[in-house]
């Protein structure tokens, strides 16, 4: 299975310089074949493959204007190339928005394949570069003069901090031991998750809690003059306070649902649709705060590779209506309403609790139909309860 292992870099100014002009070349391929690819479909209607687009490239670089692209690797250029090309394919798959244009004042990157590098004993050597690329290793329990990387990615942050990234082929993990538990997870805002066993891990909001920072950053920030020394400095302190927040969050959410695949080994999660609800401009800035989209794929690369299990319901499963205990479906439940009682059975529920339970029964119903419950690969896939008349429900809904 592929794996990549990404740590911190440490460029000489040399190197530095080497790999600067490297990302600003990748950033005009990228940008130019993109405007190319558009114009020629708006005005010829012809479609683009790798194979045009790489001749294009070629072409750019033979034209006196583009010259300066032989000056670097040739190999970060025809990978630009490739990844558009794959971006291509996942939008018009419906996996991926349409690709956009990169900027100089974020991620800048370059990849590099085997023809483009040498590893030896631990030792990166880039091409273009005499000097190998000084890293610092993160994995003591991986012998870093083992590694026999497929292809190696450079990365700097606009907050100006260095990546490598190496991409390995690795054999398979041991599957976990099994543990006879299955749990239901309902995301939310005010708690960001609630299981079927009543337990509520409370919503972080990194975000929040740095938002008076950020203002004041960006306070100082806009009063710069634009394209000055200070402004400069300025963005990389709005840059740094975010990857503060983003570190904090994708370490909340690798514990969380590491405990829970190692904990259970059934996961029935809800078909969340992040991209239409972050639409709502009350609740965007909490929703996008929570990382609902990235906790989900998460959960689903964990539980492939332990051999767990991970399920996913119908987002139209009325699960905070319906009663856990005897299937009543009520016709309307309004968000500030946090517990309620069941007019048929008397039972008294937990909005988040109840609805968690459902999620558990209805995805112990799909795994029972027989559906493919492992959705390693692209998080669109659609469960098998999609396809049915009625959402899956405990009992019969009773108006």
């Amino acid at each position: 299975m592929r794996t990549a292992y990404k740590c911190r870099a440490y460029p000489t100014p040399e190197q530095a310089g080497v790999l600067n002009r490297t990302f600003g070349c990748v950033r005009v391929v990228w940008n130019r074949t993109l405007a190319w690819r558009h114009d020629r479909y708006r005005t010829q209607q012809a479609k683009t493959g790798f194979t045009q687009a790489n001749a294009y490239l070629t072409a750019m670089k033979g034209t006196d204007e583009l010259a300066w692209l032989n000056e670097v690797s040739s190999v970060p250029l025809q990978q630009a190339i490739r990844h558009q090309q794959a971006a291509f394919t996942n939008f018009f798959a419906g996996h991926a928005r349409y690709p956009r244009y990169k900027s100089r004042t974020g991620r800048q990157s370059a990849e590099y394949t085997r023809s483009g590098f040498r590893y030896r004993d631990g030792r990166l050597f880039l091409a273009k570069m005499d000097a190998p690329l000084r890293f610092v290793w993160s994995w003591p329990g991986v012998d870093v003069a083992s590694l026999d990387p497929t292809t190696v990615t450079v990365s700097r942050d606009p907050c100006g901090r260095w990546y490598v990234s190496f991409a390995v082929d690795i054999a398979a993990p041991d599957r976990l031991a099994p543990t006879r538990a299955m749990i239901a997870v309902d995301l939310g805002v005010t708690d960001f998750a609630v299981t079927s066993d009543s337990e509520k891990i409370p919503n972080p909001r990194h975000l929040a809690k740095q938002e008076r920072n950020l203002a004041r950053y960006q306070r100082r920030q806009a009063r710069k003059v634009k394209g000055s020394s200070n402004h400069r400095k300025a963005r990389a302190k709005v840059a740094r306070a975010h990857r503060k927040v983003r570190a904090s969050r994708t370490d909340f959410l690798h514990k969380t649902s590491t405990r829970l695949v190692r904990d259970h080994d059934v996961i029935v999660i809800e078909d969340l649709a992040v991209t239409n609800m972050v639409r709502n401009r009350k609740l965007a800035k909490a929703i996008s705060d929570c990382g609902w989209g990235t906790f989900r794929r998460m959960l689903a690369y964990k539980a492939a590779r332990y051999g767990r299990h991970l399920i996913v319901v119908d987002r139209w499963l009325p699960s905070s209506k319906t009663c856990s205990a005897c299937g009543h479906l009520l016709e309307r439940l309004s968000l500030s309403i946090r517990t309620w009682q069941c007019p048929s059975c008397g039972t008294r529920h937990d909005r988040d609790v109840n609805a968690a339970k459902n999620i558990l029964a209805a995805g112990l119903a799909v795994s029972a139909c027989g559906g493919d419950v492992r959705h390693s690969g692209s998080i669109r896939v659609q469960s098998p309860v999609k396809q049915e008349p009625r959402p899956v429900k405990v009992g019969l809904p009773v108006l």
